[in-house]
């Protein structure tokens, strides 16, 4: 008999059957502290710990897409392990041999005019033999057209398929790139956002995840293929909840831009989709043509020493700088062809900008401000008014504008509030890489403050330290500048 029994419980868990000893194991390899834990209210409370266990001891229960992490587990440790049947849900491990690179460029062939890349054959390919993967690609690296491809496929088996995003706007934009792509979507793809009807009989469904994480799990039981963009974003527990309620939904893909960097995250997001795919990397898509050549400008703002007692302290000094803003103002006039300037804070930054720059700039330009409170159909106007324009400006919160919006017609793109986080940086850097007729090169203006008191950082110079580290990863093009500025 083997060390370790792994069966399908579902398709959302694996159950286990091994000694006391091997579960303790188990249980200490997928234990992970979560990262900034110190910082969360249930950690102050003292009412947990900062870990998670993706092993849970007493139900013996392990996430499916957790599966190549469990072999590697027994074959160090020299544990035997054995497959055990469900009768209902199959072997925990299954292949689809029948798929191949040539067969599925065929497949693309008859779906749609638009030739795919070599990577996005390869991606779709390797997700669709193993039925479960996490998908890496950077944005502007063409994921619509391999959710499209996965979308597509599925329907052909007759098989009913969930597609989660994470705004009204991706809804919509999803919806229209199946059209764009050859695609009668009306007929087979249902919406919900606000105020739709969720219960539908279209064999796609697409969706934000705020319309049905509270719904019944009746409402899942039916749907056999579950796809997740941007999905680093699940991680949350209310997206957790709908993967999980899921647990019937033999096929699962994510798709996501970049992850966090901690493993702690990647193993999360594997266990819910499978193993992670790395399809291409944004230098790669530079060399080959296919995304804008990007400089970074590291502008740093030079003030007076001064210590912070906190973080927000230092922010809420940054953002109400008269001259900081000025400067950001005064830049964003000087640049060239169409400009994004993202911020954090809409009424203390975002307005405050917006405000200077819409009364200093000439008439003939255009500017828009966008916030959590302008509805989809705006945004979607404000992006099609930019396409058409040659020098517009767009001042947006990072929430609404670093992920999911494609303008293809941008030059430039100005981060006016200082952030360390990987996933909001490289987003935000997406934004501005997609490749217009008559665009050939990008500029990233990285604003960052150095109010260094004797040998201690600032914290916003800190995080500029952390996104340097991103941009030295990623093989990114940058300069630092330092710029004197004057105290208010």
């Amino acid at each position: 008999m083997a060390d370790v029994i792994v069966q399908k419980l579902n398709e959302v868990h694996l159950t286990l059957k091994c000694e006391p000893h091997i579960d303790y194991e188990l249980r200490d390899y997928f234990t992970f502290e979560v990262p900034n834990a110190k910082f969360m209210p249930q950690y102050r409370g003292r009412n947990w710990n900062g870990e998670i266990h993706l092993y849970d001891l007493r139900s013996k229960r392990l996430y499916i897409g957790l599966l190549d992490k469990l072999i590697s587990f027994c074959e160090r440790r020299e544990y035997t392990y054995e497959f055990v049947d469900n009768k209902y849900y199959g072997l925990p491990f299954e292949i689809n041999e029948m798929i191949s690179e040539e067969g599925l460029k065929d497949y693309y062939a008859s779906i749609t005019k638009i030739k795919p890349r070599e990577y996005q054959v390869q991606g779709v390919c390797d997700a669709l033999k193993h039925n479960r993967r996490l998908l890496i690609s950077p944005t502007a690296s063409g994921k619509s057209l391999m959710i499209y491809g996965v979308v597509r496929y599925y329907v052909s088996t007759k098989q009913k398929i969930l597609l989660v995003v994470p705004t009204t706007s991706l809804v919509e934009q999803m919806y229209k790139d199946f059209y764009d792509y050859g695609w009668d979507a009306e007929s087979y793809c249902h919406r919900i956002y606000s105020g739709r009807e969720k219960t539908n009989e279209f064999p796609v469904t697409i969706t934000t995840w705020q319309s049905i994480y509270k719904l019944d799990r009746s409402f899942f039981v039916d749907f056999d293929v579950i796809i997740g963009d941007e999905a680093h974003l699940f991680k949350s527990k209310s997206l957790i909840s709908i993967m999980t309620k899921l647990d019937n939904a033999k096929y699962r893909f994510g798709f996501t831009g970049t992850l966090d960097g901690t493993q702690t995250h990647k193993w999360v997001l594997e266990g819910l989709f499978g193993p992670s795919y790395k399809v291409t990397k944004t230098d790669e898509l530079m060399k080959q043509g296919h995304l804008s050549q990007l400089d970074i400008q590291c502008l740093v703002l030079k003030h007076p020493p001064k210590k912070f007692e906190t973080y927000n302290d230092e922010i809420e000094y940054l953002i109400s700088h008269e001259q900081r803003n000025k400067f950001i103002t005064n830049l964003t006039l000087d640049l060239k062809g169409n400009t994004l300037i993202l911020y954090s804070r809409v009424q203390a930054h975002g307005s405050v900008l917006y405000s200077m720059i819409n009364n200093s700039k000439s008439d003939d330009r255009k500017a828009f401000f966008v916030h959590g409170g302008v509805d989809a159909e705006e945004r979607e106007q404000i992006r099609e008014i930019t396409e058409r324009e040659v020098n517009a400006i767009i001042v947006a919160s990072y929430g609404t504008f670093s992920t999911g919006i494609n303008i293809k017609n941008l030059h430039n793109i100005v981060f006016a509030s200082p952030s360390k986080s990987r996933i909001r940086n490289l987003q935000s850097i997406g934004r501005v890489l997609r490749k217009g007729s008559n665009k050939v090169k990008a500029v990233l203006y990285d604003i960052s403050d150095d109010c260094s008191l004797k040998s201690r950082k600032n914290y916003t110079l800190n995080h500029l330290i952390e996104r340097i580290k991103i941009y030295n990863e990623e093989n990114f093009n940058y300069d630092i500048i330092t710029i004197q500025l004057k105290d208010k």
